[in-house]
């Protein structure tokens, strides 16, 4: 036997109790004595019996009779997306070459020309910059036809130079910045705008212009290519957009063959900028959108074979005892509580069942609904197990759990649906600058909401604070007024001897536009936000009815500029506590096939809280004392 195995000496030994009889070890790991860990770390491979007890307590010793999966085939049925419909528009064709959000978002970039009464804030709601930008492309490509057309459409489509002494002008002649562009390119360039908007409404570009008499055949061709040249610049919505205004949304609806029928995905309350399947709800009551369906189309089953790839996620632990975790992902340092069940079942889902979850990816095609029929599954054994989704039952059966799947309108208790929206969405918008910003915030002072315009656009196509652009343009009308009546009278000195006075009412900064409380007929307690005007109290003006003061922005003057006694509402529910931040802005994105996007859009965000204008009436005010 080996030497260290012999006690010599036994029995003296023993009498001296030299050496245990009895060894115990509580521990398998070691205890180091040096501060240097560099070789402890290396996990040498020195005692098999040692690494064994090792395997036998992180449990690589325990198993079961599951499987790992080495192949999955699913069986999927897809259906292309056949009709759209905006809003409460007419039904059309579903144009798959076209971003989603570009055909859904895209707000008209609109044409008109300063309207009369001169009291309403009347200005052109396209900017001015980009009617130049227009209009030079358009004499760049007439050019090559006629020289002598050019001058002559400068002069047709002329740029009006502001006149500070109109009222109609104020609203260009308020604005430095805004007066001192018009004034420079008035008579020097063409308004392109104008001659879209001619265009378009079915007149001839020679119309008026000598130089291109008789010569129709070839300008014609010119300018409808000019108009589609505008239309990719900036990409014009149909008529009818899903644009609803009284609520700041998108709404619209798109629908699939099925069967003899149709199967119906609307999106009722669309405004965050990204279009995806939780977009969209299945509408059982419609089944089919416009009039009649579409002819009978199968849907196209395919069977998909591939391997399984285990999820990982960093920070993942290892099954293994030999690899270290990622140290990003730190799973000790979560400390629920015993009621947050969402944290508890994300620890229990990485500490406990993390190497229990596969990925089968498969693709689909873009602009359709898609549905799993079945996973088809076999392990290393050469068992197979056939999948089902696990949302499928009824729809409001309490226990019934899906991540993946559209609600279904109505109330009703129907089978699950199991389908997919895949919409051809964008897969990255950029956003310019906000053009416009209105924020709906609530006054419990007032008693009412107030629409205010953070930022306008000017007519020189600057975007502006409100609050700037809303006290330049109370200093012209001033102006204006000084001008025509002479300086205002000096206000009235108090009494001798008075310490108070009465103010019948308070004022309150032109960009806040008022969103009075007004009652829905054939309710008992509705009520909806409807567009009021402030009066524009000047002092010295003796017009016994004050102009109404109103809004700026595009985003808060629907109906106005066609009749100013349009009224406008708001859904009451629209403006929560925090209140409503909606912006307008220029939204642009490169398609698969390369083209690139650009359309004008809108979003609506949540506030930042309530707000108070300082509206108040009959007031008693302190008089300050002399010295």
């Amino acid at each position: 036997m080996p030497a260290p195995l012999i006690t010599r000496e036994l029995a003296t030994v023993i009498r001296q109790k030299a050496r245990p009889g009895i060894t115990l070890w509580n521990r398998l790991e070691g205890r180091p004595r040096a501060t240097n860990f560099e070789r402890t770390l290396r996990a040498e491979v020195r005692d098999p019996l040692w690494m064994l007890c090792r395997q036998w307590q992180v449990g690589e010793f325990q198993g079961d009779d599951a499987g790992s999966p080495v192949e999955a085939r699913v069986q999927l049925a897809t259906t292309r997306l056949r009709r759209y419909q905006p809003g409460d528009g007419a039904a059309e064709a579903f144009d798959d070459q076209t971003p989603l959000e570009a055909k859904v978002e895209a707000l008209p970039v609109a044409f008109a020309q300063r309207q009369a009464p001169l009291g309403v804030a009347s200005m052109l709601t396209i900017a001015l910059d980009l009617r130049l930008l227009m209009g030079r492309q358009w004499l760049k490509m007439i050019g090559r036809v006629s020289a002598l057309a050019v001058p002559q459409f400068i002069t047709a489509y002329r740029i009006a130079t502001p006149d500070p002494l109109q009222q109609a002008d104020l609203p260009i002649t308020a604005h430095p910045d805004a007066w001192s562009t018009h004034a420079a390119v008035a008579g020097r360039r063409m308004d392109g705008g104008a001659l879209y908007a001619h265009l378009t409404s079915g007149g001839l570009a020679s119309d008026g212009i000598a130089a291109l008499a008789g010569l129709d055949a070839t300008v014609d061709p010119i300018a409808a290519r000019w108009v589609r040249w505008f239309e990719k610049l900036i990409h014009q919505p149909a008529a009818e957009g899903a644009w609803e205004p009284d609520r700041f949304e998108y709404r619209f609806a798109t629908s699939a063959p099925q069967g003899d029928a149709e199967k119906v995905m609307v999106a009722e309350q669309y405004h965050q900028g990204h279009l995806d399947w939780y977009n969209f709800d299945v509408d059982p009551q419609r089944t089919s959108l416009g009039d009649g369906a579409p002819p009978p189309e199968p849907a196209e089953v395919t069977t998909l074979t591939m391997l399984p790839t285990q999820a990982t996620f960093n920070g993942m632990p290892h099954s293994r005892w030999w690899k270290f975790e990622d140290g990003r992902t730190n799973f000790g340092d979560v400390k629920p509580d015993t009621t947050d069940l969402a944290k508890l079942l994300l620890m229990e889902f990485g500490l406990v069942y993390a190497n229990d979850w596969f990925l089968v990816p498969f693709t689909a095609p873009a602009g359709s609904l898609a549905t799993v029929r079945g996973v088809a599954v076999r392990n290393v054994f050469g068992e197979r197990t056939w999948i089902e989704a696990a949302g499928r039952g009824d729809d409001e059966d309490w226990q019934r759990w899906a991540m993946f799947l559209n609600s279904i309108v109505g109330d009703e208790h129907r089978p699950a649906d199991l389908t997919l929206m895949l919409p051809p969405a964008a897969q990255k918008v950029q956003e310019g600058a906000p053009m416009e910003e209105v924020l709906l915030a609530r006054d419990e002072m007032a008693n009412m909401v107030w629409g205010i315009e953070r930022t306008i656009t000017l007519p020189s196509g600057e975007p502006r604070r409100g609050g700037e652009a809303a006290t330049e343009l109370r200093h012209a009308w001033e102006r204006d007024l000084e001008r025509r009546l002479g300086a205002p009278p000096a206000p009235l000195p108090p009494a001798e001897g008075a310490k108070i006075r009465y103010q019948v009412m308070t004022s309150v900064p032109e960009h806040w536009i008022p969103m009075l409380p007004a009652h829905v007929e054939g309710s008992n307690r509705e009520i909806q936000l409807q567009r009021g005007a402030m009066l524009r109290i000047m002092t010295g003006d003796p017009s016994p009815t004050p102009d109404a003061v109103r809004p700026r922005s595009w985003l808060l003057r629907p109906g106005l500029d066609a009749d100013p006694a349009t009224g406008f509402v708001v859904h009451e529910e629209e403006v929560t506590r925090a209140g409503t931040r909606v912006t307008l802005s220029y939204q642009r994105t490169r398609w698969r096939d390369g083209r690139v996007w650009v359309w004008l859009g809108a979003r609506k965000l949540t506030g930042r809280g309530e707000g108070s204008s300082g509206l108040a009436f009959d007031q008693i005010i302190d008089v300050p004392t002399k010295g």
